[in-house]
């Protein structure tokens, strides 16, 4: 079967259900999934009982689709991600983030929990993404030729959407929230980075790194999408910081902190031209 074909069986599954057309898709990183919560859902939608979709396995991945309204926005969110680190191919990752664009999704909102690169960065903090670095060893767009479709060629100069990034600062601003900027980094995993690999990342601009992100971002450009991108600081990257780097630290930092992030995405939501 072609790309499209398993689209549309995705879709075919999933549109009957829908109250309203999602204009919004929301990614819930690592430990950010009290979003969820304030969410005004409709009905919501297991990952593995969508066609062609992949089960969530990392931790604190629920690996379901929610679907509502979110500050009168109608929303679809992704409680989890895929990784290409339990072993899904680019393709397997963004799939359903093709499926969320062909039911109507014009804007996507990506979080994640990062490790932060930048020395002036601490646990906790937030990072509107302005750019990002592709370190995975690989693309999800290079597959789509093995799907009945040519490569697909995009322009990356302003994946991050500067609208939506003039918007989330000045709302910071207004509601006394520290919003760092920086350049994410995105690397396969699982292991965490070595001291060595994240004095050559900073050496390149990166500010933070992690195991997400990059190929949604990638492949929400090119079907024309808007994108805004928060990464929440959870650790000092490798060598930064005297004790071991934990999934637990980074769970725990990312739960403490998520209100925050959710609450500027909220107010987002509410002024933005999404």
């Amino acid at each position: 079967m072609t790309l499209q074909e398993h689209l549309q069986e995705a879709v075919d599954s999933i549109q009957p259900k829908l109250s309203a057309v999602p204009r919004v898709a929301l990614v819930l990183g690592s430990g950010l999934d009290n979003l969820a919560a304030r969410i005004e859902k409709t009905h919501s939608v297991p990952f593995e009982d969508i066609p062609h979709f992949r089960a969530a396995g990392a931790p604190g991945h629920v690996g379901q689709l929610v679907f509502g309204a979110l500050a009168g926005v109608p929303v679809v969110c992704m409680r989890g991600r895929l990784h290409g680190y339990e072993g899904n191919t680019p393709d397997e990752v963004v799939f359903p983030l093709r499926v969320l664009h062909a039911l109507g999704a014009t804007t996507l909102v990506v979080t994640n929990a990062s490790g932060g690169i930048n020395p002036e960065f601490n646990r906790g903090d937030l990072m509107l993404i302005t750019d990002h670095i592709n370190f995975t060893g690989t693309h999800p767009l290079t597959t789509d030729e093995a799907h009945g479709g040519p490569a697909t060629f995009c322009d990356m100069s302003y994946a991050y959407t500067p609208a939506l990034r003039e918007c989330a600062l000045q709302i910071a601003a207004a509601h006394d929230i520290e919003l760092q900027q920086g350049v994410y980094l995105g690397v396969r995993g699982p292991s965490f980075e070595t001291p060595a690999e994240i004095r050559a990342f900073r050496s390149w601009g990166a500010d933070a790194v992690g195991m997400s992100t990059v190929f949604e971002v990638i492949t929400a450009v090119s079907l024309g999408m808007q994108v805004l991108g928060l990464a929440l600081i959870t650790n000092k990257a490798a060598g930064l910081q005297e004790q071991p780097i934990t999934g637990d630290e980074v769970f725990k930092t990312a739960r403490a902190s998520a209100q925050e992030l959710s609450d500027l995405l909220v107010a987002v939501l509410k002024s933005a031209r999404v």
